[in-house]
């Protein structure tokens, strides 16, 4: 068998979320924190914290974790850490991957060289990038295993995203889609899904020409929906929006952690998935965007083995059958199957839909329909605010 002496890879977790900075008043983002909140975040939590793009915007990174429980407790710490330091600033978080009704032309981006660097070369486009997202990185030491896994993996990206849509409305409109985040992301260049490298070495042969170009300084600039971290023996999942629920986090963490080990497993047993064409990938990564998890008749994916549409929920559960064994074998049995839960109940942006409609159908204006979904938001995102936990 392919491997049987090899270390099997680590597969640890690390998440990484970005929140807004929200005006507890009028709940809209807070255009330009005071330096002070983030130096007393850095304070509590150190370098797992940092500042984004946006200045309304926080970063936070967990700690190495080896289980789904380490994952889930670093979240708690850095969620309900970072609203209490927010609060003494008269701010709130909110975890949603844009806001409801907030203006990109109103806000202003970080200072520092990256980001200037940034917002120098990519101008208006990057001054519209008004969107927070989720990263989980999963390690893999092996440089060549990383990029062959790469290759397959792409296949689920559009199952993992249609579990964390979490945004529907842009600028204060309502926009049709379950994310409208990548419609934003996708004008950046280096977006979208990855290419497919035969090898290490390939796929380092291609990143050095762009950087011997002077097109990128390094290959954190590769902004794929899945990539090899330049940092990190890694391989980092990015397309998530960032879950306003702290346990959908950790259930597609976990999912993405047994997808990988499920792909490992194959090629242990000299099998490996199926590789699709990207325009085949591609438009189900459309159709997470525009119907996420969601039913109805012309939602769902793509089973590119029976050629046809397949409702989502069935594609969960071939999912959850595949990875079955890696959950027992990691311990996340019941944080995988958290997936069911969001099915059932929605994601985000279907939860941010019914709050705000009922808010209208009960007299609310637009504006203050909007405002009643920021508020749940701030309080689904703090860990302890919440009435449910």
């Amino acid at each position: 068998m392919a491997g049987a002496n090899a270390r099997e890879p680590g597969f640890s977790i690390g998440i990484e979320e970005e929140f807004w900075l929200v005006d507890r008043e009028t709940r809209d983002l807070a255009k330009d924190p005071p330096a002070e909140f983030l130096k007393d975040a850095k304070a509590k939590l150190g370098d797992q914290v940092s500042s984004e793009f946006m200045r309304c915007q926080v970063e936070t990174g967990s700690k190495v974790c080896n289980s789904a429980l380490e994952a889930r407790e670093q979240l708690i710490e850095m969620r309900s850490t970072l609203s209490e330091v927010a609060a003494k600033y008269d701010m709130a978080l909110l975890a949603a991957s844009t806001h409801p009704f907030a203006q990109w032309d109103d806000q202003k981006h970080t200072d520092g060289e990256r980001y200037n660097t940034i917002a120098r070369d990519l101008r208006t486009v990057v001054d519209r990038l008004l969107i927070c997202g989720m990263h989980v990185h999963i390690g893999i030491e092996d440089d060549d295993l990383r990029i062959e896994l790469m290759a397959q993996a792409s296949y689920f990206l559009p199952h993992l995203l249609a579990l964390t849509t979490s945004s529907p409305f842009w600028r204060g409109r309502e926009t049709g889609l379950q994310t409208f985040r990548l419609s934003v992301f996708d004008n950046l260049p280096r977006t979208g899904l990855p290419e497919v490298f035969g090898s290490w070495a390939e796929y380092r042969r291609h990143v050095d020409m762009l950087i011997n170009a002077g097109v990128i300084e390094d290959g954190t600039k590769l902004w794929w929906d899945l990539r090899p971290s330049d940092r990190w023996p890694t391989l980092e999942m990015r397309i998530a929006d960032v879950c306003t629920d702290l346990e959908d986090a950790v259930c597609v963490a976990s999912i993405t952690r047994c997808l990988m080990r499920m792909l490992y497993r194959l090629r242990r047993n000299n099998q490996r998935w199926r590789i699709y064409a990207n325009m085949l990938v591609r438009e189900n990564r459309w159709r997470a965007c525009r119907y996420g998890s969601d039913p109805g008749e012309k939602a769902g994916l793509i089973d590119f083995g029976r050629g046809e549409i397949v409702p989502y929920a069935d594609l969960l559960e071939e999912i959850l059958e595949l990875i079955r064994p890696d959950a027992e074998f990691f311990g996340c049995v019941d944080e995988v199957e958290h997936a069911r839960t969001i099915i059932k109940r929605g994601t985000s942006a279907r939860r941010q839909r019914e709050i705000y409609d009922a808010a209208i159908e009960l007299g609310a204006s637009p504006k203050d329909a909007l405002v009643a979904v920021a508020d749940v938001l701030i309080e689904r995102t703090d860990p302890h605010a919440r009435s449910d936990t």
